[in-house]
């Protein structure tokens, strides 16, 4: 690797132009869903009884008769064939971060001829092998068997590429004595439990109508684009996918002038390609613009069931990917690919939606529903500081580290934004007045005790990890490349065990009318869980001080936020609402310190690797070449002050970035060796292994700005964020 490359591939993306796909309709309502059994292909193939049974399965959960499940596995397969499938998988999501598929054809032999076939009991359940995936001690390695079941709240879908296509079946994993060995079976478990306990609510607020809740969600996806040509010339980002080494750029996103900027063409040509992917898919996206930072965009999509809105956001980023290597360019999700500018989020936007079409987060147009707004806003607040260190492990990761409290993210302190009408309401509440009138428009709560309610009086704060949106909240601490189902399973369960706890307080005063019952509870929730309200800007020191004075906990790295899965109180909460088994809870703690180290180690490693072989070499071909110049200044009798002060400056930033190289050496080497439990393991790389790290990191980044250009090896920022 030379400069010489870094030099070609620049020359290469100047002759870019935007690539040229296919043509593809343009009518998005025939479009979407091509690729998807769905509701329509089902009710077009299948009985009627027989589509209102699986109609009931897919919304409600229900189990799936072995008869129902032959018609349903043929009418599949035959909608598959048509549309030039040759192969089925079981897609699913392990505890690794990404999906996972076995490939099976639908061929079979029978009396020696092949023919296609699938059965019920294929498409219920697939056996895929099990030992290599992370179980944190659930199962020995030599204990291979695993299962996958159909999740039919979620349709199966085709995967198309020029050689063929690939029906995609949406399932659970467990292992074979049963515990969950992915992201989707606890999100399923905590949705049912959010159902049990908002229905009962609902009754007890007098509300029969709804038989069904489910929680809703909306992924907001941040990205980066960088052209592949210069990205396989960093090995850091092709094996951690950020930068370990960069010095900051004359220009960077000082101007602010690429948020909602207009789109290049090369890259709104990358977007619309993403889109008509995704529309096939039945992803329904929205929204694409620029963000903050430069070669940062976003994509959004309309809200959906939470379990499909999941399946449809890790489509999403395995679409992205692909896509982008379409189009010449490699996408990265990591949280901070790079040092000085924004990092990379995904905000997931939830609310609770009922069978009968309302949002139990809107505020209403009747009496009754604004009650019911106001009692649910009582049990976010208490979820959100009952629980908030769950909520904070739920978004722990190395990645997310370098992006939680910096100037562009929410700090590593869970707090709520209401808006000050809002806040203003609850105040009032607390004191027991009426407050003065608020503008906004108001309605009235039906509560005579109760102030009146304000509508689309809230303002967005974008500095806030857990924000009121007008009818819904926005969870905007998640990392972007995480996979949404484990914050949303946290967040389903804490809301399920805290509507629970309301029903329960507002049963126990019945006696004294449902207005006055509801009054005094939430008002006692209220003064107790105040605390969490923060309308202010969570990035100031004052917040970080104020929220030290209110007790609300500041866990700024993923090892210590981690450790609250380890809690008995959690332990508790999962086994009580049949999410998580007590050995399920540890195995994902153990798990998740494990990822973190060995994603430190892959760092460490690359970090070492590019600074002997790299980084060292090209500033020492510069440090030669200037005293080469000196000498033969020297021979002729010139004055060579300033040169010679600079090959000293040079000499010394070399010997330090040798130290620095020495010492992240046996750092790494003793954090490999250290021999403990998985989070002893994960504390030695956050204490020695990443601050050796960032050491070695300054030390190259001033030496970059020292190296002559025609020897740095590494394509720079101004290349990577620029060039397109």
């Amino acid at each position: 690797m030379s400069s010489a490359a870094r030099v070609a591939a620049i020359q290469l993306i100047a002759r870019k132009s935007p690539q040229a796909i296919e043509a593809r309709s343009t009518n998005v309502p025939e479009l979407f869903g091509a690729n998807v059994f769905g509701l329509e292909q089902m009710h077009q193939r299948l009985p009627k009884s027989a589509y209102k049974s699986l109609q009931s399965c897919m919304e409600r959960g229900e189990q799936l008769g072995s008869d129902l499940a032959d018609l349903v596995a043929n009418e599949m397969k035959q909608w598959a064939l048509e549309r030039g499938a040759t192969h089925f998988t079981h897609w699913f999501q392990p505890m690794t971060g990404s999906t996972a598929e076995k490939h099976d054809s639908f061929v079979d032999i029978v009396n020696g001829q092949p023919v296609m076939a699938f059965s019920g009991s294929a498409l219920i359940k697939g056996e895929p092998d099990a030992s290599s995936f992370p179980s944190g001690g659930l199962r020995a390695t030599f204990e291979a068997r695993g299962y996958t079941a159909w999740d039919p709240t979620s349709p199966a879908f085709i995967r198309e590429t020029k050689n063929g296509a690939t029906l995609c079946i949406p399932t659970a994993f467990c292992s074979w004595t049963g515990e969950a060995l992915d992201e989707k079976t606890p999100l399923l478990r905590s949705s049912e439990a959010l159902n049990r306990t908002a229905l009962r609510l609902l009754k007890v607020l007098g509300d029969d109508r709804v038989t069904h809740v489910y929680p809703t969600l909306g992924c907001e996806q941040e990205y980066f684009l960088i052209d592949r040509d210069l990205q396989i010339l960093r090995p850091d980002l092709v094996a951690t996918g950020r930068t370990l080494f960069g010095a900051k750029p004359p220009k960077g996103q000082e101007l602010e002038d690429h948020y909602f900027g207009s789109i290049p063409r090369r890259i709104l040509s990358y977007m619309q390609d993403v889109e008509q992917e995704l529309w096939k898919l039945g992803v329904p996206v929205k929204t694409r613009h620029n963000e903050v930072a430069p070669s940062q965009f976003e994509l959004a999509p309309i809200f959906e069931r939470t379990s499909v809105a999941s399946d449809h956001n890790m489509l999403t980023m395995e679409v992205l990917k692909q896509v982008a290597q379409r189009h010449g360019f490699s996408c990265t999700m990591h949280e901070k690919p790079y040092a000085g500018i924004n990092g990379s989020g995904k905000h997931n936007n939830f609310s609770m939606a009922t069978d009968t079409g309302e949002n139990l987060l809107e505020p209403g147009k009747s009496p009754e529903e604004n009650m019911r707004f106001i009692v649910m806003l009582a049990a976010v607040m208490r979820s959100v500081d009952e629980y908030a260190d769950l909520l904070r492990a739920s978004i722990a990761h190395a990645g997310n580290d370098h992006r939680l409290g910096a100037n562009e993210a929410p700090p590593a302190i869970l707090s709520i934004f209401l808006g000050d009408q809002l806040t203003g309401i609850i105040d009032d509440l607390i004191s027991g007045t009426k407050g003065a009138s608020r503008p906004g428009g108001t309605m009235q709560l039906g509560v005579t005790t109760m102030p009146d309610l304000p509508r689309d009086a809230t303002d967005r704060n974008r500095t806030s990890p857990f924000a009121f949106t007008g009818n819904k909240f926005e969870f905007r601490a998640v990392g972007s490349s995480q996979s949404p189902s484990k914050p949303m399973t946290v967040l389903n369960t804490i809301m399920a065990d805290s509507m629970d706890y309301i029903a329960n307080e507002i049963e126990a005063r019945m006696s004294k009318g449902l207005e006055a019952a509801v009054n005094e509870v939430i008002v006692a929730v209220f003064k107790k869980h105040n605390r969490i309200i923060f309308n202010g800007n969570g990035y100031s020191e004052e917040w970080h001080q104020e929220a030290e004075k209110r007790g609300l906990a500041n866990v700024p790295n993923a090892v210590d936020a981690l450790a609250a899965l380890g809690l008995p109180k959690n332990i508790d909460l999962f086994s009580r609402w049949h999410v998580l088994s007590p050995a399920e809870t540890e195995s994902r703690m153990n798990i998740q310190f494990e990822a973190y180290a060995k994603a430190i180690a892959i760092e460490g490693q690359s970090a070492l690797s590019i600074a002997r072989t790299m980084i060292l070499p090209a500033a020492q071909k510069t440090q030669r070449d200037v005293a080469d110049s000196l000498s033969s200044a020297k021979m002729h009798g010139l004055t060579v002050d300033k040169q010679t002060a600079r090959l000293r400056d040079m000499s010394l930033r070399l010997e330090d970035f040798i130290t620095c190289l020495d010492e992240l050496a046996t750092t790494f080497e003793r954090a490999e060796s250290h021999v403990g439990s998985d989070s002893d393991h994960a504390k030695q790389y956050r204490d020695y292994v990443v601050p050796a790290m960032e050491k070695l990191r300054e030390q190259a980044d001033l030496l970059e700005t020292m190296t002559d250009d025609a020897y740095w090896p590494l394509p720079k920022y101004r290349e990577l964020l620029f060039l397109q």
